[in-house]
């Protein structure tokens, strides 16, 4: 084991003091929302918020939610989770109680997503965690491996690069991003080809790699900061994220073709049919973020979420946040929900809700609400 200085528990961004949020969604992001029939979630560590964009048919509503250091995020069906800084979260859709959410406004919100888990893992900087059936795959940063969690540890080891040595909290190669295919872990994203404390750092801006899990082999490498490999349709993409690009890739022939190229520090993908969000940053001038292609090649950086046409690599709308919000982190589609709220512990609202498999209860109201579906 090296004697090297291992990044410390608050190494990386803290959070900035709160400023008011500022957005200015474009006519193209507004007109795809409105006929989307979802809505998107949005996860910002530098604001420290879990951002939900909404629609009500005649406007979009945009509800932030204080979370500590929100990063991964994923959501199926009704489950969504969230790791932040030292926990992981499970919340569900209670359904049943999102319409009389607001007692004066029924019909309101259609979703009300409620914290069922947490686990708290400590600060083991997870980045991209991705639902699979009952299961849950998480990226342990600082450990340099895919994790589980477990009732019983802070987390349980399940793969690391073969070019690591050892399961150590010294972020040896910035391993990040995840994509599965057929529930299971099959192509990572890491900053560098390094076995030492952080190892990656110095060679960011040409270091990146993407891994196959089941093989350990490298399919690419010369990225930028690469994060957010997705399998979508049979086809792998990712963002190679300092040089501000969408990237549809063969592994088969470690060959990549540019989908789009968009004037922000990449990061977050998802997607619906033919559309991809694409999450878009502002560089800190630091060490780590400083010095990247893209800065070249745009003289102003945007902050917020492009909506990316994949038939013709055009973008066709964006959500721009232009104050309070510098940084985003992961970005999900959740599709057939328009109005969606969440709790995070500190709503006193959320020691009213009660909810079980047939029915939902507000303990504020004397009323049982049936589910009749």
């Amino acid at each position: 084991m090296t004697a090297q200085k291992r990044p410390g528990a608050n190494d990386g961004p803290a959070r900035e003091p709160a400023a008011p949020l500022q957005v200015r969604p474009d006519e193209g992001f507004a007109n795809w929302l409105a006929g989307s029939g979802g809505s998107v979630a949005i996860s910002t560590y530098q604001a420290g918020k879990l951002m939900l964009v909404g629609w009500d048919g005649q406007q979009m509503r945009l509800l932030p939610r204080q979370f500590d250091k929100p990063m991964g995020l994923d959501a199926a069906g009704d489950r969504l989770v969230l790791a932040t800084r030292h926990e992981v979260t499970l919340f569900a859709n209670a359904r049943l109680l999102a319409h009389e959410y607001l007692p004066d406004k029924p019909g309101y919100y259609d979703a009300l997503y409620l914290p069922r888990a947490t686990y708290h893992t400590n600060e083991l900087n997870i980045h991209d965690l991705a639902i699979s059936g009952d299961d849950l795959w998480l990226v342990n940063t600082r450990f340099s491996c895919l994790m589980g969690l477990s009732h019983d540890f802070t987390f349980v080891p399940r793969w690391r690069p073969p070019f690591v040595s050892e399961t150590v909290p010294e972020d040896r190669c910035h391993l990040n991003g995840l994509a599965l295919v057929d529930g299971k872990p099959k192509y990572v994203t890491a900053l560098g080809e390094t076995d030492s404390v952080a190892g990656w750092r110095d060679g960011k801006a040409t270091g990146g790699l993407l891994i196959d899990v089941e093989s350990g082999e490298i399919v690419l490498r010369g990225l930028a900061m690469p994060h957010s490999p997705r399998w979508h349709r049979d086809r792998l993409f990712l963002l190679d994220s300092g040089a501000g690009e969408m990237l549809q890739v063969d592994p088969e022939r470690g060959e990549r073709t540019v989908v789009c190229r968009l004037p922000g520090y990449l990061r977050g993908l998802t997607f619906f049919g033919d559309i991809a969000l694409v999450g878009l940053c502002k560089i800190r001038e630091t060490n780590i973020f400083g010095g990247m292609p893209v800065q070249e090649r745009h003289a102003e950086l945007l902050c917020g979420v492009a909506v990316v046409n994949l038939k013709t690599g055009r973008a066709e709308g964006l959500f721009e946040f232009t104050g309070g919000c510098t940084e985003i982190y992961d970005v999900r589609f959740l599709p057939g929900i328009r109005k969606p709220n969440i709790l995070n512990l500190e709503k006193p609202e959320l020691r009213d809700a009660v909810a079980a498999p047939d029915f939902a209860y507000w303990l504020r109201p004397d009323k049982v609400i049936e589910d009749k579906t």
